[in-house]
């Protein structure tokens, strides 16, 4: 609770300490330059602070959306050491992004203790589970998430909310930017942002990363090669046409071992500790690599200045290799070892899977705004998306008795690629309508409505059969804000979320979609251009939920339920004398079937500050971040496990003279080596430990 205090401490200081004008005598004394570069950093710290996109996708200030919303720019998740995209919301109020520890594999995320889902430009981007390849963060120019239910504007989705992440676009203007880096374990990469215009109507971009580099767990690499070109024509000043490709080649593993709580967090008597880190798997054949290949074109157009079309498309094709191995602890979790070999021996499952992925994804709305009254104006949106994916696997198993404390690594059974292949194809179309109605210039009401329409296939390998579904579903959203006085601007929601199913009941009948409601309220204080609070009180239910058949241990019934409470605050300012400070806390609540998963704090909280010193010969800035997590209960009918509360300490230091820029960042400064979650089910998973990188830049 320590962490949590301290941030209530500061965020009172920062709040009651009012922007000070210059004096006459301190302008006096700066340089136009001076005055002219901060004007324009003013500037940079409003556009980042001041729109949202994803909550109602349209332009529109934070301070007139009734909904919370966090948009991270990529220079701060840069600055804070973010290697993937769960690190760029480590920061953000409500959000947990290492639930598993750091993991190579893929993204995830839980918001306000659900997990979320991850869009990319307003499209949904992961399908399936380990059929794609972890995004990279250096490729877009901002992250933004959405906390409370999103289906109105985005489809099926979850109730706690959505990542969004905005690609990279070419802008009119020549410039580069290169690094070069190299970090812990052997970490050895090079990025290139280079953007640049071809007259008047034409400008592209490349955005690239190439790394070699190791991982804290032996024989897991994290090597990763991506190039996004990008095209923008502008044929004249209404329209946009944006087309964006990219290709991405992982070669990594797990770093989430599934090591068994008897012999991490708890003890295994007669027997040391197991390593922290231990690789339980086949060298050279433990592996996720993946390729991954994206195409997308993005159209704008402005009939007038009230009158904007917009079509965006995407097209993915992806192919994953996973190959791992993993302890059996779950079926005696309170004593996974086999009887008679003195706590040593246990059985380790071996899974080589082959996934196949396939995209289609398409939104296109018309955006009209027009009054109806002096005081009275609206902003109406109207669209129709479409999405087609298909997932095509191969799942094979083995399993073996092996000696945890003494690996033999040599016998590690290899699964022959033999399972026929599945094939799961939804379809899905969503028909949308918004209105944003602001009156007098003080209250901005939202109200929504969506129709979606789910069809799925699913091929049963053993009989050859085809299973089909289809399911509909209508959404609401309905919020109003309105500013009081002295930047206060109270606020109350409600929406609602949907989200098919795939499965079926222990009798066969197909899954019902999951569907959910989200009552808020809140109070947003931005009392000038450098300072945005936000407080917000909200309450969940979600029904549908799949769970265990009482009466048939290998079957599922629907009949879970889950209600998730809390409260969140999130604040930033920038402070006189080139201060930037950000604050976030979170609790939440969560019963239901999903409660005893484990990896669900109540209390989470973080604060992150940076301070620049501006001189002759360059400029200094100095970051500092803290990250805390509190105690996970996890329980079934064997135990109860409390994973303890950890925190993480974040810190950056940078240097930057003329066109050339030195940065170390430090994540884990500290090197807590906590516990991610220990989950009644019988495992742990490991926080990962420090990790240091620095960095040489040069700007064009």
């Amino acid at each position: 609770m320590k962490p949590i205090i301290l941030a209530g401490v500061a965020l009172a200081a920062i709040a009651a300490l009012p922007a000070r004008a210059a004096a006459p005598e301190d302008t006096d004394r700066r340089t136009a330059e001076e005055i002219a570069a901060d004007r324009e950093r003013e500037i940079v710290v409003e556009g980042r602070r001041d729109q949202a996109f994803a909550g109602t996708k349209t332009e529109t200030p934070l301070i007139e959306v009734p909904q919370p919303l966090t948009v991270i720019p990529d220079d701060v998740y840069l600055a804070q050491g973010a290697i993937n995209i769960a690190d760029t919301v480590r920061y953000a109020a409500g959000v947990n992004s290492d639930a598993y520890g750091h993991d190579t594999r893929v993204d995830s995320f839980t918001i306000r203790g659900v997990n979320a889902l991850q869009f990319r430009d307003g499209m949904r981007d992961i399908f399936s589970y380990y059929a794609s390849i972890a995004s990279d963060p250096y490729n877009f120019s901002r992250v933004e998430v959405v906390r409370g239910p999103a289906s109105v504007l985005f489809g099926q989705g979850s109730i706690g909310g959505i990542v969004n992440l905005v690609s990279k676009t070419p802008l009119f203007t020549n410039s580069a930017d290169l690094n070069l880096v190299y970090g812990s374990y052997d970490r050895k990469e090079v990025l290139a942002d280079v953007n640049g215009v071809a007259g008047d109507t034409l400008a592209a971009r490349i955005v690239a990363r190439v790394r070699d580099a190791d991982t804290y767990v032996d024989h897991v690499p994290d090597d990763r090669m991506m190039i996004a070109p990008s095209v923008t024509w502008r044929p004249g000043s209404a329209t946009d046409v944006t087309l964006l490709g990219l290709y991405q080649d992982d070669h990594t593993g797990s770093t989430a071992n599934f090591l068994p709580i008897v012999g991490t967090l708890r003890d295994n008597p007669g027997n040391p500790r197991l390593p922290r880190y231990l690789f339980v798997g086949k060298p050279g054949y433990d592996r996720y690599d993946g390729r991954l290949l994206q195409g997308s074109g993005i159209v704008t157009h402005r009939f007038t200045d009230d009158l904007k079309l917009s079509l965006k498309a995407r097209y993915i094709d992806s192919d994953v290799d996973y190959f791992t191995h993993y302890p059996n602890s779950y079926s005696n979790p309170t004593n996974p070892y086999a009887a008679g070999s003195n706590g040593r021996r246990i059985g380790l499952y071996a899974g080589s899977s082959v996934a196949r992925l396939n995209v289609f994804s398409t939104d296109n709305n018309v955006q009209w705004r027009f009054h109806t009254g002096p005081a009275v104006e609206h902003t109406l949106l109207a669209g129709v998306d479409y999405s087609w994916n298909q997932v095509r696997k191969s799942d094979n198993y083995g399993y073996q008795v092996i000696d945890l404390y003494d690996i033999d690594y040599t016998s590690i059974v290899e699964p022959p690629l033999v399972a026929p292949f599945t094939r799961d194809t939804q379809k899905q179309l969503g028909l949308y309508v918004q209105d944003q109605i602001r009156l007098w210039d003080r209250v901005s009401m939202v109200l929504g409505a969506r129709r979606d329409r789910v069809r799925g296939a699913s091929l049963n390998t053993t009989t050859g059969t085809t299973s089909r579904t289809t399911d509909t579903a209508t959404t609401f959203r309905a919020g109003i804000i309105g500013e009081v006085g002295a930047g206060l601007s109270p606020f109350v929601s409600y929406t609602e979320s949907f989200q098919p199913v795939a499965g079926r009941t222990a009798d066969g009948t197909p899954f019902r979609p999951q569907t959910g409601q989200q009552f808020e309220g809140g109070v947003k204080w931005q009392p000038d251009r450098a300072t945005l609070v936000t407080l917000t009180a909200f309450h969940i239910e979600e029904r549908n939920r799949p769970i265990a058949d009482p009466s048939n241990p290998l079957g599922q019934i629907q009949a879970g339920e889950l209600t998730t409470q809390g409260f969140e605050l999130e604040a930033t300012r920038t402070l006189p004398g080139h201060y930037d400070l950000s604050l976030a806390y979170g609790y939440n609540d969560v019963t239901g079937d999903a409660a005893a998963s484990g990896y669900l704090s109540r209390h989470t909280a973080s604060a992150w500050g940076t301070k620049t010193f501006e001189g002759k010969w360059a400029t200094l800035r100095l970051g500092a971040g803290v990250r805390y997590l509190g105690q996970q209960v996890s329980s079934n009918a064997a135990w109860t496990i409390v994973t303890p509360a950890r925190t993480m300490v974040d810190a950056l230091v940078e240097l930057e003279r003329d066109r050339w820029r030195l940065r170390v960042n430090a994540t884990n400064l500290l090197d807590n080596r906590a516990y991610a979650s220990c989950l009644a089910r019988g495992d742990c998973f490991v926080s990962a430990p420090r990790n240091v990188m620095l960095s040489l830049g040069y700007r064009l």
